[in-house]
């Protein structure tokens, strides 16, 4: 699958979301082999944003060459932030002793004049999580904001506060400093598409957006149209499927 066609007056933005579940700690971890997956799927979809939850911070150098390859006369942007420790407030880490987190590439071409990264650790956290949750962004000047994150799995509705905060207060800030600009998250909510509280009920006016069937989303501000969604078999290297989302923004 090819990527949809980018121009200076095109719009459309192919978004690939994954749980990679690569620390090596957890009982989904397969070795390494869902980032291999993960550099496969790049390849075979092309994928203007991709959008990962735990990873480690090397995996990222790793699929930002793959994203490159695809396109190899444009720069990919990338952020990685990594979650804190409960108890030390340190970045928590991977088996391999390399940090523990979140990040967002984003493909950079024409006419992106610049980006910046953004990220942050949540107010409101579950006491019985080891992990303090965090969230980080990349935003293109002239184009939008990506984002990504991964909302606390013990308990669903502390899950559906972090995500209101989110989509109702870090991100419109980040937006309102940038110009306006749209904002695209992937993440790994922790809330059931279909559950109660599902992640339909931490979205402001105006936000659409699409999933999985279990907890991955895409989330879209106003103004941006999902044109198709796809969900991806990860053929057993992690315990979330991928999600493959074509976006068509607003013209500037």
């Amino acid at each position: 699958m090819s990527r949809p066609t980018i121009g200076r007056l095109d719009t459309t933005v192919r978004v690939l979301q994954m749980n990679l579940c690569n620390s090596g700690r957890a009982d989904c971890y397969s070795g390494g082999r869902a980032a291999r997956r993960a550099v496969a799927l790049i390849h075979e979809h092309q994928p203007d944003m991709v959008s990962l939850n735990e990873v480690c911070r090397d995996d990222l150098p790793v699929l930002e060459q793959a994203m490159s390859a695809t396109v190899p006369v444009t720069a990919v942007a990338s952020a990685f932030t990594s979650a804190k420790d409960r108890q030390t407030h340190a970045p928590v880490r991977c088996q391999n002793g390399q940090e523990f987190g979140d990040g967002v590439l984003v493909v950079v071409s024409p006419p992106v004049v610049g980006s910046h990264s953004y990220s942050g650790v949540y107010p409101v956290q579950d006491p019985h999580d080891s992990e303090e949750r965090v969230w980080v962004c990349i935003d293109l000047a002239t184009r939008f904001s990506a984002c990504t994150t991964h909302t606390t799995s013990v308990d669903a509705t502390i899950a559906l506060n972090q995500c209101r905060y989110l989509l109702s207060s870090a991100l419109p800030v980040i937006s309102r400093r940038n110009g306006a600009r749209p904002i695209v998250l992937g993440a790994d909510l922790n809330l059931a598409a279909r559950g109660s509280p599902g992640p339909q009920s931490c979205l402001p006016n105006g936000y659409q957006r699409t999933d999985d069937g279990g907890l991955q989303s895409v989330v879209v501000s106003p103004g941006i149209g999902v044109r198709t969604h796809s969900v991806i078999d990860m053929q057993g290297t992690t315990d979330h499927p991928g999600l493959l989302v074509d976006l068509v923004l607003p013209r500037p």
